[in-house]
């Protein structure tokens, strides 16, 4: 794929509050999350795995980021904030991403393998959104000025415990901006994220 993938702060494996129904069932989130790890030990080990996605729902282009952790302590996390391909084919991508491509990590080992746990964030399409609209805890904001560009899960400033405007700031510092850039002309865009992992599959 063509974009570059983009790096995250750490991300939580436990779902976003308010995120709404679900769109994924509990099938499919197992077979996205079993492609995650089977991408990694894939590329371990040197061999390849089929990335044609097994129903229409996975095949729908769609962005995603895969988080990754190993003793419960951030490994990776990487992903593509637009829908570049199938969902399915994004998940093996940014999982390996995670996995061998975070700069702030080395590349996972053969041996942390078996004992990674994966986060999956599946994002809806980026929309412009008010400040005021943003609400914590179901909105993942992208601030954009010129090149520059942030972006923040919807689960971060839950953990943080961040207010709306902290949120909006922080997303900014994050595409190195100045804190009040959203209020100096920078863009603002919302996005939602329904978030599952391992740890609500087992």
């Amino acid at each position: 794929m063509s974009p570059q993938p983009e790096n995250l702060a750490a991300a939580s494996a436990a779902p976003a509050g308010g995120a709404g129904q679900k769109e994924f069932s509990c099938e499919e989130r197992i077979v996205l999350l079993s492609l995650a790890h089977e991408s990694i030990l894939a590329a371990l080990e040197h061999r390849e795995i089929s990335l044609n996605p097994p129903s229409p729902h996975l095949s729908e282009p769609r962005g995603a980021f895969t988080t990754i952790y190993f003793n419960s302590l951030l490994r990776g996390c990487v992903g593509y904030v637009f829908p570049v391909a199938s969902l399915y084919r994004t998940v093996a991508e940014t999982a390996r991403a995670a996995a061998f491509e975070d700069t702030r990590f080395s590349p996972v080992t053969l041996a942390e393998a078996p004992a990674l746990e994966v986060s999956l964030s599946i994002l809806s399409p980026l929309k412009a959104i008010r400040p005021e609209e943003v609400e914590i805890g179901l909105h993942g904001l992208v601030v954009s000025d010129g090149r520059r560009r942030g972006l923040l899960l919807p689960q971060v400033p839950v953990e943080h415990q961040w207010d709306r405007v902290t949120f909006i700031e922080q997303t900014c510092r994050k595409a190195g901006l100045a804190l009040d850039a959203w209020q100096e002309g920078a863009t603002l865009e919302g996005f939602t994220a329904e978030v599952f992992g391992d740890r609500e599959t087992k």
